[in-house]
């Protein structure tokens, strides 16, 4: 599982920050999360191919989180793009791209399709057979989600030696990676659990964008392997943290301790800030595994 932060700051983007977009790979799928301006150039920036690209996950429909979606959904138009693309985002997120499609006279040529969100549960909104994403209600000025993206279970490692002893036929070998038992000719029973070792613990990564502090999602995060959480303000500024319903460092990091993450990253850092390391070291008071999330920043989880 490997992160790549595209940008990572509030508000509108700047010669030298961009707002938010990451790209998450997993079982070898990649995964856009939000889309703000600029994005297809810090994919571009990062070589990372466009075509890999068949999910986007909005988390709500301020600008610095979607502006970028109609310029990248046109681009793959003209890279002649033939994959389906699937765009999950708040109610409403398919009328205002369709609109500035229709209003330029644009099209896709391939097949686009909306899943427009609506609850205010945690829901199943994408599954296959190597990954499920569940979202994060969170609380902001408008509706907005979160992604919980976790791997499903892994197949069981092959333990070669035994297979190998037992002259076990290798067309057997992904029934036993999946569990299986094996009856030799003799009518023995050989148990999985002699042919295979366990599989390496699932992943996950929960993104948690825009929200005040809301103690509500600790369920849902409960022991991540990485949390991503907005911290767009300092302590010092927790009025407007409030008044905005943003959250600070100090905050973000008491989430992260009461969920027992294993690693906070930190972003969506308002531009009035001049140095972020202050929001790695408020973070750091509360809990100490904290990334400092920057724009092109890869992050092996």
């Amino acid at each position: 599982m490997k992160l790549t932060i595209l940008g990572c700051y509030a508000a509108t983007p700047r010669t030298i920050t961009n707002p938010t977009a990451q790209v998450l790979e997993i079982k070898n799928q990649m995964f856009l999360i939000d889309c703000g301006e600029g994005t297809q150039v810090q994919l571009r920036k990062h070589k990372i191919k466009f075509s890999r690209i068949n999910h986007i996950f909005i988390s709500h429909l301020h600008g610095d989180h979607f502006y970028g979606l109609v310029g990248l959904i046109s681009t793959f138009m003209l890279l002649n793009r033939e994959n389906d693309l699937h765009v999950y985002g708040p109610k409403g997120i398919k009328e205002l791209i369709l609109m500035q499609l229709r209003a330029s006279g644009s099209y896709t040529g391939y097949q686009l399709f909306f899943h427009e969100l609506e609850g205010t549960e945690s829901e199943t909104v994408f599954e296959d057979e190597k990954v499920v994403v569940k979202t994060i209600p969170l609380k902001h000025r408008i509706y907005t989600n979160g992604y919980l993206f976790q791997e499903k279970n892994q197949q069981r490692k092959l333990n070669i030696e035994a297979v190998e002893n037992y002259k076990i036929d290798t067309c057997y070998y992904q029934k036993i990676k999946f569990g299986g038992d094996i009856i030799l000719e003799d009518g023995t029973i050989i148990l999985n659990k002699e042919l295979t070792f366990d599989p390496e613990p699932e992943k996950s990564y929960a993104f948690c964008s825009d929200t005040v502090y809301n103690e509500n999602i600790l369920p849902i995060i409960s022991e991540v392997d990485a949390l991503y959480h907005e911290t767009t303000f300092l302590e010092s500024e927790a009025h407007l943290a409030e008044k905005t319903m943003h959250t600070t460092a100090k905050q973000a990091a008491t989430i992260a301790l009461k969920a027992r993450v294993k690693t906070l990253i930190m972003g969506h850092y308002s531009t009035r800030y001049g140095n972020i390391e202050l929001f790695k070291e408020e973070a750091q008071t509360i809990f100490n595994n904290v990334i400092l999330g920057d724009d092109g920043k890869e992050i092996e989880l």
